[in-house]
């Protein structure tokens, strides 16, 4: 029996214990950036002091709107020494999401940045999701009817912008905070506090908090990089938002082993090859297919020396791994985890050793303190192995609830175990296969069909950059199949040839019957809203109806 280690621990540990142990080591590189893991500590009790002047205390919650940048990780860590919860923010939300959050999660603070102002100005965004900002005379003392417990909004930066503290009034205020506090609060954290608030994605509904605590965040995350068999000599990249657990999780474990880990503030493909290319990461933590696919399908990647990379960490269609596979050929691509925000982003991970049709098309056993069952989504009775049902989820990476919703809570976790939402399998060893999200599922003239079936042929060809499979109302068979796909730059593909390129390789039924084209995708934080690829095809072939 393979016997792995389990730590528990608070959030801001991690990173002092490596600070102390690898002062000098890098442990935090951004394009023009770099810092080590005495300098990132040095920055975070700083950080913890500026938020302990403005006021913040044990339990209180702030927001984090940022893009990735240091910043965000100072304060992050910040708030953990002072035993605050951070509430990372999605930098896509706008006016009604950002106005919904800041009442919602009882938002104390908010911290956001000016860096990326000319892309995304957070300014105007808050002034307008929160009636009365603008106006406030006293920053560190602001009353708004929209946000009851909003004290004030920080803008990191060099601009100044009415009713925000300034960076300038932020470092002032943490003046009269000596170190000495911030270790006196972080010696009474505890390993079942509120962390963080970490928002659901939204991709079906309205966005909904998650109180995840430190031990729910740090074992089954310091677990996964022992799964992966990271190491301390290991460097990270990881492109993916801070506000979600994929970049987050990885920072945690990077932390605790004492690597490096790599990021960059504005994903784009090209500018992430060449910082790849120039700092040589062993291992990129992609994830996602938009990220990876982006990357293996840039017209530069074949002139690209990415020999140094030796893992890879992604959630794909088989068809889909086996590509980003034969880009790496020097390479492992491990089948990342199969998670959720409900459970701190990481319920199951595969070996690092574990064979490569494993890799591609399982997501490994739970990790370390969970378990994972298949059950009849009708019935909840649990299934034998290798039968699809809903998956199943409890153990010690869960939350402890909806913030301000217990009824919602009690019907998450009916029957003392998390229901996922989604379709999967669990085979003899325990493994987990994710399949689709329950309510994914097409049914075409009464036959089940699983859109990443669909998905995964239509990406074996090369024109293809990505695609995804919804549901399209039809008449005579309840839905039919439509894909949604983005085409490698410069190449052209037709509907016809897309229809074609299905028939006689996959049942008629599952033949897509419509096709569209994209350039752009509707996002979540990570995740591509299914849900409004529907509506936009509902709606489109009902306007054609109405004009017939």
């Amino acid at each position: 029996m393979t016997r792995e280690w389990v730590q528990s621990t608070a959030l801001a540990d991690i990173l002092l214990r490596t600070a102390d142990a690898r002062p000098d080591h890098e442990a935090l590189v951004f394009p023009t950036e770099r810092f080590s893991y005495r300098e990132v500590a040095e920055r975070s009790i700083r950080a913890a002091r500026n938020l302990a002047g403005i006021g913040i205390r044990r339990g209180d919650h702030v927001g984090l709107l940022m893009p990735n940048c240091p910043d965000f990780v100072f304060t992050f860590f910040g708030l953990q020494l002072l035993a605050a919860v951070a509430v990372p923010i999605n930098t896509r939300f706008r006016t009604r999401e950002l106005a919904y959050i800041a009442e919602n999660a009882d938002l104390d603070a908010i911290v956001t940045s000016d860096i990326v102002h000319e892309h995304v100005d957070f300014v105007e965004r808050l002034h307008a999701a929160l009636p009365g900002l603008a106006e406030t005379v006293e920053p560190l003392r602001a009353t708004l009817g929209a946000a009851p417990r909003l004290r004030s909004v920080v803008l990191l930066g060099g601009r100044e912008a009415d009713g925000m503290v300034t960076a300038t009034a932020f470092a002032a205020a943490g003046e009269g905070i000596d170190e000495e506090h911030v270790w006196r609060e972080r010696e009474h954290v505890r390993v079942r506090d509120p962390a963080v608030m970490l928002f659901t994605s939204g991709t079906t509904a309205q966005p909904k908090g998650c109180m995840i605590s430190h031990e729910a965040i740090a074992r089954p995350w310091l677990s996964s990089a022992r799964r992966f068999e990271i190491t301390r000599d290991d460097r990270v990249w990881d492109a993916l938002p801070l506000f979600h657990m994929s970049c987050l999780g990885p920072l945690l474990f990077c932390c605790d082993l004492g690597a490096t880990m790599f990021s960059m503030t504005h994903f784009e493909a090209g500018a992430a090859l060449d910082q790849i290319e120039r700092e040589r990461p062993t291992r990129i933590y992609s994830i996602f297919p938009p990220i990876i696919m982006a990357i293996v399908k840039h017209e530069s990647f074949a002139r690209r020396d990415l020999s140094f990379v030796r893992g890879l960490m992604n959630v794909a269609p088989v068809e889909t791994m086996n590509v980003i596979q034969a880009a790496f050929p020097q390479a492992r691509n491990c089948g990342g985890h199969f998670g959720m925000t409900e459970a701190s982003g990481a319920i199951t991970c595969n070996y690092w050793n574990a064979p490569p049709e494993v890799l591609a098309s399982w997501h490994g056993p739970p990790l370390p303190g969970v378990e994972v069952r298949a059950v009849d989504p009708e019935t909840r009775e649990p299934l034998p192995p290798n039968v699809e049902g809903e998956l199943q989820v409890r153990g010690c990476g869960l939350f402890e609830g909806y913030y301000r919703d217990p009824e919602l809570t009690a019907e998450a976790m009916r029957g003392g175990w998390l229901n996922s939402g989604d379709l999967g399998i669990v085979d003899e060893a325990g493994n987990v296969k994710y399949l689709a999200r329950l309510k994914d599922m097409l049914k075409v003239g009464g036959e089940n069909v699983g859109p990443a079936e669909i998905e995964s042929h239509l990406s074996t060809h090369p024109a293809v950059k990505l695609v995804q499979v919804v549901g399209a109302p039809d008449e005579r068979l309840v839905e039919v199949p439509a894909a949604f796909i983005e085409l490698v730059p410069g190449v052209t593909w037709t509907e016809e040839e897309a229809i074609e390129y299905c028939q006689g390789e996959i049942a008629s039924f599952k033949v897509p019957r419509y096709v569209r084209f994209v350039e752009e995708w509707p996002m979540s934080a990570t995740k591509i809203q299914k849900f409004r690829l529907r509506e936009q095809i509902a709606e489109e072939l009902a306007a054609a109806k109405a004009r017939t």
